[in-house]
């Protein structure tokens, strides 16, 4: 399945958010990410269908099986990505919008690449 960059960025909130807590509900990822009530509910909605996420009888969303696999796909690129930046001498700020932005379009064989770089000279 392939998910546009807005699918991913709400299943890494929902990620981040439910590291925090348990109790993650629609207003908490329109707060984070600082979008509209109705755009959350209908990417929501659209997550659901696509058996990403599922809400529990109080309305909590819980990532499913396969929702917390991309979240972790997602969530890693995003960190080691900051991390190769900031170790490069770029902002932290910086380097956490960009890393948001390339986490989304970087392939699979460059990201390997990457961790692998780091990984072999310890950054």
């Amino acid at each position: 399945m392939a998910l546009q960059e807005s699918g991913e960025m709400y299943i890494e909130a929902i990620y981040v958010l439910s590291i925090k807590s348990n109790a993650v509900r629609a207003i908490d990822v329109g707060d984070y990410l600082g979008y509209s009530k109705p755009s959350v509910s209908r990417a929501l909605g659209l997550l659901k269908n696509e058996g990403l996420i599922k809400k529990d009888s109080d309305g909590y969303i819980k990532l499913t099986e396969a929702g917390n696999i991309l979240a972790k796909r997602i969530y890693e690129r995003h960190t080691v990505l900051s991390q190769m930046f900031i170790n490069l001498g770029v902002d932290e700020e910086t380097a956490t919008e960009d890393a948001c932005r390339i986490e989304h379009y970087i392939s699979d064989k460059t990201f390997e690449a990457i961790k692998t770089h780091m990984k072999q000279y310890g950054s």
